[in-house]
């Protein structure tokens, strides 16, 4: 049996003094001789069509080498991919990377300046005349669908409906002693990634590469080579470190294809940087949802059945996994509870706004919310105290492993386990006296408890659940292993980092497989000329997939080391036995030779045994059966000034259970920025529009990202079933405090509140929003 030495020590990211110094190599750092600069002209208007661009004056600017329009890339060019057409009469307009006849979203790129510097680029960009017809906006998705409104694509505003159904729905709400209904809106979030997204291209002939700040090198490779013609084998794609992505990198871009395409009509390198006004103009948004939510229980609280009506705003176009993202939460509403039926629907609606797509939990958080909102107010309405609601009705730890109402087996978990700890550090029973206290003196400041009991459902992978829900691709992920003559370790993985930490896990894995130094271990990753093959990096696969693909890989290294020891010591390879980092003739520990020893042997060939190769080098592919469910539960304590509306988080709890832990510091690091995401969802972010459909919310003055000053301490734990999907029994972090977070505090700050009749505060609750709900329910001004 393996020993453990490397697995669950929380060591220092080797990553982190690059990373934290900037002595890296961003893809904006990147230059190249004669290499130009690009900017885009981008739409002022939500919905117009192009009558004419004239980029005449812009090519004739001093500095600039060319100009170009719509018009000059409309032959190749071609549409951007949308991989996962949900349902098989699914609408997908044509999305252009530069459009030719109508915009359809402020931001949308119409021409480009291409000139020996960004700043000469910038100001050609005002020579270019863009002349409009303006063509109503389509804002509201409930107005989108009604008849006669105003149509974004010609094909109407409605993209498909999704149903999803089990059990017995009208048995499960026919005659139920309590029913709620309820909706709740998610407002849309910008990622905002420490880096905005840059792209540099070097045509080579009839070779490229790439450069770009993106989460999928892999598939990126793959689609611009579908889409435009160009020879996969001879496009090579490297995301160097990344600074972020939270899923806005998860994206084949207007901005990448036009890389390629400019370099390929000028000859020479380009690069392109946004800003941050054009990073919230053009990177796909998040989330924005309208939730229909009636839950049926009986009078003790035993939840019958879950109806789930949900409009999912696309944008003016459907991205690369945009009318996927919430179909991803259908399998999640259901959360941790056991019920009798369940039935979702989801409705994709086009609107004359920045497209959405994946963002940090990209469907989970959104299920989360609604459930753990209408448990809440199931509560309410039952007189029930909420942590008790939850107890009746989830899964227990003896009945794993459970196939829920949405078909899905959760492998292992400890509901009760992870809730008992997160009760006792919050000190729950306290905070509830207290709670009771302040209501009955009155006391402006109301204290509020919001509880988030969540489970997910990611290291997205299985390729055939994949196929059946019509995704594009698999979900398998590569790794291979190079053992080096001096018993260096080069670990080379598909799974491309953007701060996660894969350097410092994967050399954890690796020296605890091999039995080799922590120190002695590289990993490389995404440059698809260094890593031919990958899924890339999303859904919190990284660990569960990734991860298990480089133990693969390392159980395939031993193997061969192992006949090449046997024929060292001259022994049959039957009579030898492995402990970490050595072979050694059983019986005989004296006996043996060390993996260096064997990788240098390896390498000279002297005498190795009769048709094999002198390699150990091992490559694996891992592609699991099943999604890992991490879960946890996390609690919220605020401060609501009734009379200002104003909410202050007085503490807060993460207990999460992520499997085996490879390293605690990464995962409270995920944890911690996870739940900055989600207090940031319900206290502070909204992408804004005005009624033509301009983006208010530009800048960083006008789109309000918490500081740690905003923020409160986080108090963390964990508890740990490990899976039983995977050999490492790990289950994935990157998601959990996003998923957690939102709902325990809107739910805090909607407890605090109920006393006065307010039964929901819509995200972000905001003072303003706050003091308007207190003022609504008593009947007062608006």
């Amino acid at each position: 049996m393996t020993v453990t030495t490397e697995i669950g020590k929380p060591r220092a990211r080797k990553e982190d003094a690059r990373l934290l110094t900037g002595q890296t190599n961003w893809t904006d750092n990147i230059v190249l001789p004669g290499m130009l600069h690009v900017c885009y002209v981008r739409s002022p208007m939500a919905h117009a069509r192009i009558r004419s661009v004239d980029v005449s004056a812009a090519r004739s600017a001093p500095g600039v080498i060319a100009a170009f329009s719509g018009a000059d890339f409309a032959a190749e060019q071609g549409s951007l991919p949308c991989a996962w057409p949900v349902t098989p009469d699914i609408i997908i307009p044509a999305h252009p990377p530069m459009a030719t006849d109508e915009v359809r979203y402020v931001g949308e790129i119409v021409a480009c300046v291409v000139a020996r510097d960004h700043y000469t680029a910038a100001d050609a960009l005002e020579k270019i005349d863009v002349d409009y017809e303006p063509l109503p906006a389509v804002l509201d998705m409930e107005a989108a669908l009604a008849d006669g409104s105003p149509k974004v694509h010609e094909a109407g505003n409605k993209s498909f409906v999704w149903p999803f159904a089990q059990g017995d729905i009208e048995a499960a709400f026919r005659d139920a002693p309590v029913v709620i209904e309820r909706t709740y809106r998610q407002q849309r979030l910008i990622p905002c990634a420490m880096e905005p997204r840059a792209v540099v291209c070097d045509p080579g002939g009839d070779e490229f590469t790439l450069w770009s700040s993106t989460q999928i090198p892999h598939v990126l490779r793959f689609l611009a080579a579908a889409v435009l013609g160009i020879p996969e084998q001879n496009l090579r794609v490297v995301a160097p470190d990344v600074g972020g992505g939270f899923g806005s990198k998860l994206q084949v871009t207007a901005e990448e294809f036009l890389g390629l395409l400019i370099a390929r009509k000028v000859g020479r390198p380009v690069k392109w940087t946004e800003s941050r006004s054009e990073g919230n103009l053009s990177v796909h948004h998040g989330r924005d949802q309208i939730q229909r939510i009636r839950l049926a229980a009986d009078s003790d609280g035993r939840l019958r059945g879950l109806s789930v009506d949900l409009l999912a705003d696309m944008g003016a176009y459907l991205m690369l996994v945009t009318p996927g993202v919430p179909l991803l939460g259908a399998f999640m509403y259901n959360a941790i509870y056991k019920m009798d039926a369940y039935s979702f629907t989801c409705t994709g609606v086009f609107t004359t706004k920045v497209p959405t797509d994946a963002y940090r939990g990209a469907g989970r958080p959104e299920a989360t919310f609604a459930i753990e909102h209408a448990m809440d107010d199931l509560a309410a309405e039952l007189g029930m105290e909420p942590l008790e609601l939850r107890k009746r009705n989830w899964i227990t730890h003896e009945e794993f492993p459970f196939t829920t109402i949405a078909g899905l087996t959760y492998d292992s978990g400890n509901y009760e386990a992870a809730t008992a700890k997160a009760v006792e550090l919050f000190g729950y029973d306290d905070l509830r006296k207290e709670q009771a206290a302040r209501r009955a003196s009155g006391d402006p400041i109301q204290l509020g408890i919001g509880i988030s009991t969540f489970t997910e459902m990611c290291g997205l992978a299985p390729s055939r659940i994949l196929g059946q829900l019509a995704y594009g691709a698999g979900g398998w992920e590569h790794a291979s292993i190079h053992m080096l003559p001096t018993g260096k370790v080069e670990v080379v993985t598909g799974s491309s980092a953007h701060g996660q930490g894969h350097e410092t896990a994967w050399s954890q894995i690796v020296a605890d497989r091999l039995g080799v130094p922590f120190e002695d271990v590289r990993v490389l990753h995404g440059d698809t000329q260094v890593s031919a093959k990958g899924m890339d990096t999303y859904g919190s696969r990284s660990l569960a997939v990734g991860g298990v693909a480089v133990v693969g890989a390392c159980d395939k290294v031993i193997e061969k080391a192992k006949t090449i020891a046997a024929g060292l010591l001259e022994v049959s390879a039957d009579d030898l036995e492995w402990t970490p980092g050595r072979w050694s003739v059983r019986g005989d520990p004296e006996q043996g030779r060390t993996i260096g020893e064997i990788a240098l042997a390896t390498f000279a060939a002297h005498n190795l045994p009769d048709g094999v190769e002198p390699s150990l080098d091992s490559e694996s592919t891992y592609d699991p059966n099943n999604f890992s469910f991490p879960h946890g539960t996390h609690l919220c304590a605020v401060e609501v000034d009734t009379e200002t509306g104003q909410v202050k988080i007085r503490s807060y709890v993460a207990v999460d259970d992520v499997g085996v832990v490879v390293n605690p510091q990464i995962v409270e690091g995920q944890v911690h920025g996870g739940v900055a995401q989600g207090i940031a969802q319900a206290l502070y972010e909204e992408a804004a529009y005005d009624a033509e459909g301009n983006l208010l919310t530009t800048t960083l003055a006008d789109y309000l990202i918490p500081s740690s000053a905003d923020l409160p301490t986080i108090v963390t734990d964990r508890t740990e079933s490990p899976a039983t999907s995977n050999p490492l029994g790990v289950k994935g972090v990157g998601e959990a405090g996003a998923i957690a977070s939102t709902p325990a505090v809107v739910g805090a700050v909607v407890d605090a509140l109920r006393p006065f009749g307010v039964t929901d505060v819509e995200m972000p609750c905001t003072a303003q929003r706050v003091w308007r709900a207190i003022n609504e329910a008593k009947g007062g001004a608006r």
